[in-house]
């Protein structure tokens, strides 16, 4: 799942800090520009982790230009890759039991089937279907 989100960046002395407004608290810098992006999106990808694993909803993007920075600062777009933030970060697991026909129980094991995958792998493309239609 890809998110993009405005943030809104200020240059100083030490660098430049990077605030995401839709993102509550979500503030980062970095002593570039460029290191300013990738502190800020790691910032905001983070952000967006927790609140899937605490199961809240995440909030969505402000429109770019509904951001309105202080004086000095500028504001640009942060793409976030939530799937490869989590599979590198994501460590919050639950488990669940299920219950399901015998039959369709014998040929997943006959196929050597992960039901927890296959399970994840659905759930995550009815999500990505939902949010896409937001």
């Amino acid at each position: 799942m890809k998110l993009t989100y405005p943030a809104i960046f200020y240059e100083g002395e030490g660098g430049y800090a990077v605030e995401v407004p839709d993102l509550p608290g979500c503030v980062s810098g970095g002593a570039s520009l460029a290191e300013a992006i990738i502190m800020g999106t790691d910032a905001a990808s983070g952000w967006v982790l927790t609140e899937l694993e605490d199961g809240k909803p995440i909030p969505k993007a402000s429109p770019i230009e509904a951001i309105h920075p202080e004086s000095g600062g500028f504001v640009s777009i942060l793409v976030l890759d939530i799937d490869a933030y989590t599979e590198k970060y994501g460590n919050k697991a639950v488990r669940k039991n299920l219950t399901i026909p015998a039959w369709l129980n014998t040929f997943a094991e006959r196929k050597h089937i992960n039901f927890s995958q296959v399970l994840q792998d659905s759930l995550t493309a009815i999500y990505e279907r939902e949010h896409a239609a937001s």
